[in-house]
């Protein structure tokens, strides 16, 4: 058997007697993506538009369903009818009367985000308004309100002055407005009454559940469980509903009434939000003054 070699043929001599090489070595980190990016053909043209996620951006897009003015608060007095002299038709009509509505404060784009007018309508005590309130109040010169609401507008122009009255004059006979007010609340509800669901059979093969609402789901195809947003019994009413493109049929200035055709949503005695219908053309109002009447005194 031949001899084994020296182990020592095979070492490396000391650090210190190598010699010295500089290799200039940068490591690379990262993480490598398991979907990079392939080249799309689409969305190369010149005429197509930047897509912009800026502020600006937003209320651009939202230009054109926006007013361009402020709305008007009211309270709804009840229904009548108006009789057409020239036709002879009857028309059934909502009577909302414009209490003191006054522009408290406004909202713009270099402080809010958004333009918008602050309205205020009513009156209210001081005693009844917290600090807070009535030193908002306070700030504008404007008397405490029952109530105060938000209309936005399109730009700048649709500001009204601070203090100035809004008057039932405001809308013209024959525009078209959209009303907002909270429905007419009917508590808990059953499934026939705020669904209308046709019930169970009232003689054979049912006993004391004629007006139940049945089976809410499946046993074992849907998953075993109650699909959300099902129609079941719960409170009823309540809720913020808007009636679009209600004409208006007379103004009265002064008395602040203002009669609107048809029927809105609303009990007899709640605030009702009007404001320029947003699928009608716009109305050819003259250009309002602005200057700041003397406020009513309560």
């Amino acid at each position: 058997m031949p001899p084994k070699p020296p182990s020592t043929l095979f070492q490396l001599p000391p650090p210190f007697l190598l010699p010295r090489i500089s290799v200039n070595h940068v490591s690379r980190r990262g993480i490598r993506s398991i979907d990079p990016p392939r080249p799309n053909r689409f969305n190369r043209s010149r005429e197509l538009p930047l897509l912009e996620s800026t502020t600006a951006a937003a209320l651009q897009r939202k230009a054109y369903t926006l007013p361009l003015r402020t709305g008007a608060l009211g309270i709804k007095k009840g229904m009548s009818a108006i009789y057409d002299s020239e036709t002879g038709r009857r028309y059934a009509c909502t009577v909302v009367q414009m209490d003191r509505v006054q522009v408290v404060a406004h909202k713009t784009r270099q402080r809010n985000g958004y333009y918008a007018v602050q309205v205020g309508c009513g009156w209210k005590h001081p005693s009844n308004v917290t600090r807070p309130q009535l030193g908002h109040f306070a700030e504008h010169g404007v008397s405490p309100k029952r109530h105060l609401v938000e209309f936005k507008v399109k730009d700048e122009s649709g500001l009204l002055g601070i203090g100035e009255m809004i008057k039932a004059s405001w809308f013209q006979e024959g525009q078209f407005v959209d009303a907002r007010a909270n429905c007419t609340g009917k508590g808990f509800a059953g499934g026939m009454k705020r669904w209308g669901f046709h019930g169970q059979p009232a003689s054979h093969g049912v006993s004391l559940t004629h007006r139940s609402m049945g089976s809410a789901g499946q046993s074992q195809g849907g998953g075993s469980r109650v699909y959300p947003g099902k129609k079941m019994a719960g409170r009823m009413g309540g809720q913020q509903v808007t009636v679009q493109n209600v004409k208006v049929l007379k103004v009265d200035e002064e008395n602040g009434l203002v009669v609107l055709n048809g029927s809105i949503a609303g009990p007899d005695g709640c605030l009702v939000k009007l404001q320029d219908a947003l699928k009608k053309p716009w109305p050819t109002i003259p250009p309002h003054p602005a200057q700041a009447e003397t406020p009513i005194a309560p």
